[in-house]
């Protein structure tokens, strides 16, 4: 509750999947960027890449969820649960391959996302080729099963659409 006895909006709230999507795909890119910066034998240096990476990964999963009508506020009340995001986005029909989905699982038992936030020696933090193929693949399928979503639901509403239509032109 607010102070003036309101709910509070969260941001992002009332984001639709292709939205999340859109930002997912912008943190992909600058993780790209990130990548660039980093320095041989300074593991320090990277950990911006691994934070924009985590993070695009996790809003990548976000929309997938999303897009299936799983509720904003509960994928909130995940926090940073790789393992529970990556079990739900596969019974929502994500295929993903088994090592992909060993690593985000290691993301969560690891908690590599505050490692990467806090731990400057980034104690338990994943190989960088190994994030970099799970971010890779797991951006391109949930994009491809987000899409498909949205083509299928065109097609039902334009159906439905047309129903209507003929039903008033008798």
């Amino acid at each position: 509750m607010s102070i003036e006895g309101q709910r509070c909006f969260y941001p992002g709230a009332v984001a639709t999947p292709g939205q999340v999507l859109s930002m997912a795909e912008q943190y992909r890119q600058a993780a790209h960027a990130l990548l660039l910066t980093g320095r041989r034998r300074q593991p320090l240096s990277r950990a911006p890449y691994r934070l924009v990476a985590i993070h695009s990964l996790e809003l990548y999963l976000n929309a997938l969820l999303l897009g299936t009508g799983y509720p904003m506020a509960k994928g909130r009340g995940l926090q940073h649960d790789f393992a529970t995001r990556t079990e739900l986005a596969i019974a929502a029909g994500l295929k993903l391959r088994r090592r992909t989905i060993l690593h985000l699982m290691g993301l969560s038992e690891t908690r590599e996302y505050l490692i990467t936030r806090y731990d400057p020696g980034l104690s338990a933090a994943s190989q960088l080729n190994r994030l970099a193929a799970t971010l890779e693949e797991v951006a391109e399928k949930a994009a491809n099963l987000i899409n498909a979503g949205k083509s299928a639901a065109s097609v039902r509403n334009g159906w439905k659409a047309d129903i209507r239509l003929r039903t008033l032109n008798g």
